[in-house]
């Protein structure tokens, strides 16, 4: 009988020494002396010490109660904690604030500890924060705090360390431990690509320090402090990296939105003035004419007219121009005629028990003519699965550690143009037919891989093999040249329904409206792209039957 990882109770340490390896073999240019001594150190500790201190590693919060460290593989968590109070990486008397030490303490144990200045003991446990905040402000040991509980509080002191190795070992900090618990279950499997020595998330100690002082910028606009003090935080790194260039652009452009938010106008068009993000120009525009500025505002449009970034920009300035010039005095320019539209409209039934989509898709749906509900997931599904040796090519700085469900420069400006090559191979199959092939084989070689394009809860052999039927490689070659065109705005948008006739080899795509709603903007860029291509489109407008009394 094969022994499955997590029937091993030391699961979690055996991965997270994994990492450590990882590192020590990649990126050992890249760890400081405190890192790499930690590294040796973890190797040296007792097994029941290295399992604690990765077990409080992977909790949340830094600080726990002796008797919340229950594991049965490490036994006695206070003799297993020894080593690690003598490294200094574990504490028992760290200060606490009365806000950390709420967290660790029961409502029972904070009337016990705090007897004497409690004066509403029924109150629940935020009142009785409340009333002794306004009697305590210092922090103490939690020896100090509560005498009368002999056991101990253990305070994590390398979380930040640990941080920076899982920023190294992943590339990003939205990944945690819990991938390879999710791997080993089989709940995420990754494809696996080859990945070469020179294949790094970060480059170098400056790229490390560079994300970090990012990570510290955005941290500081979700906690609501003031746009133009992170600014200027976030304009004090001095990188030479693209990739990380491209994510202060992305940060500056969330921090001129919050100034917008503020209705902060000059911040805002300081900002965006020194953003690269594309649509930072969009936004400039807008803020220009809250300033009043018209004459600047349309200089700023024109220009984007001769060399839009994107079809949203270019949307965008089908609106603004006609009200600029409208302010300046200028000549109207004559309307875009509207982009025509099949439209159908029904009367139905409202079903709570159904969404106004699923409703419209049992309405139409024939047995000669199935309707499925599939929204984003069927064309990027087969582009997915058409082009996967591309998306899964291993490019330098595409790929750099095992739980990648796609490459790291997806939404890169040059992410089509490094495959360029590959791109033009896997799209060759729709011109001389090979394509349906390629499209099952890798269906059945791959199912349930992670992709950031195959949908495979919603691409079932049926509909596969519908769609490989129906839907002309010709019509594919499009939706597939407009997705490289730009991945983040055109993966979506995409008509909820398609209704097939696998006898006739047609088919048809529906955007469904509910009472009151409209087409979005991303909707009306891919109906007009439809209408471009001949493609069969149709709108369908739903009312609710008022059911008779």
């Amino acid at each position: 009988m094969t022994t499955q990882p997590l029937d091993d109770p030391f699961y979690y340490l055996n991965n997270f020494q994994q990492v450590l390896d990882w590192l020590a073999a990649r990126y050992a240019d890249l760890l400081d002396v405190q890192e790499q001594a930690f590294i040796d150190d973890f190797s040296r500790l007792p097994k029941a010490s290295r399992a604690l201190l990765v077990r409080m590693v992977m909790r949340k919060g830094g600080h726990f109660r002796a008797g919340k460290l229950n594991y049965a593989e490490i036994g006695d968590p206070e003799q297993a904690a020894l080593p690690l109070l003598a490294l200094g990486w574990v504490r028992d008397d760290a200060p606490l604030s009365l806000a950390q030490l709420f967290t660790v303490l029961q409502k029972a144990e904070v009337l016990s500890s705090f007897k004497a200045d409690i004066t509403q003991p029924r109150a629940n446990k935020p009142e009785l924060y409340a009333e002794l905040a306004l009697c305590f402000d210092e922090s103490r040991s939690f020896a100090q705090w509560c005498p009368s509980i002999p056991e101990p509080l253990y305070s994590l002191q390398v979380m930040p360390l640990c941080d920076r190795l899982r920023l190294m070992f992943f590339g990003n900090l939205y990944q945690d431990w819990s991938e390879f618990v999710l791997a080993d279950l089989g709940i995420f499997t990754y494809e696996k690509v080859e990945l070469h020595a020179s294949s790094r998330g970060l480059r170098s100690r400056a790229d490390l320090d560079g994300y970090l002082h990012l990570q510290a910028a955005r941290e500081a606009l979700e906690a609501g402090e003031e746009p133009g003090l992170i600014h200027q935080h976030v304009n004090r790194l001095d990188t030479d990296n693209p990739w990380l260039e491209r994510r202060r652009g992305k940060l500056l452009f969330q921090i001129g939105q919050q100034s917008e938010r503020l209705q902060d106008w000059p911040g805002a068009l300081a900002i965006y003035s020194g953003c690269s993000h594309p649509p930072a120009r969009q936004r400039r525009i807008r803020v220009l004419e809250r300033l009043g500025e018209f004459q600047l505002a349309l200089d700023l449009a024109l220009q984007a007219q001769d060399a839009p970034h994107s079809a949203e920009e270019q949307q965008h300035l089908l609106r603004i121009l006609p009200r600029l010039r409208r302010k300046l005095g200028l000549p109207a320019i004559a309307p875009t005629a509207p982009v025509a539209i099949t439209r159908l409209d029904l009367m139905l039934v409202n079903d709570p028990a159904l969404s106004v989509e699923e409703g419209v898709a049992r309405h139409l749906h024939e047995p000669q003519a199935p309707v499925h509900y599939v929204e984003n997931t069927l064309i990027n599904s087969l582009f997915g699965l058409l082009c996967w040796p591309a998306i899964f090519a291993p490019l330098p700085g595409a790929f750099f550690h095992p739980f990648q469900s796609g490459p790291a420069d997806l939404h890169d400006e040059d992410f089509h143009a490094r495959r360029a090559e590959l791109f033009t191979e896997c799209l060759g199959q729709l011109r001389d037919g090979r394509y349906q092939d390629s499209i099952r084989a890798t269906f059945n070689a791959k199912w349930g891989l992670q992709s950031p394009f195959v949908f495979w809860n919603i691409l079932t052999p049926e509909l596969l093999e519908q769609a490989l039927v129906c839907l002309p490689a010709e019509h594919l070659q499009h939706w597939f040249e407009r997705l490289l065109l730009d991945i983040r705005a055109n993966r979506a948008g995409m008509p909820d329904l398609i209704q097939f006739w696998p006898a006739d080899k047609r088919y048809r795509m529906i955007e469904v409206k509910g009472p009151g709603d409209r087409l979005q903007d991303n909707q009306l860029r891919w109906l007009e792209f439809c209408r471009q291509h001949q493609m069969p489109i149709a709108v369908c407008y739903v009312q609710w039957a008022v059911e008779a009394p």
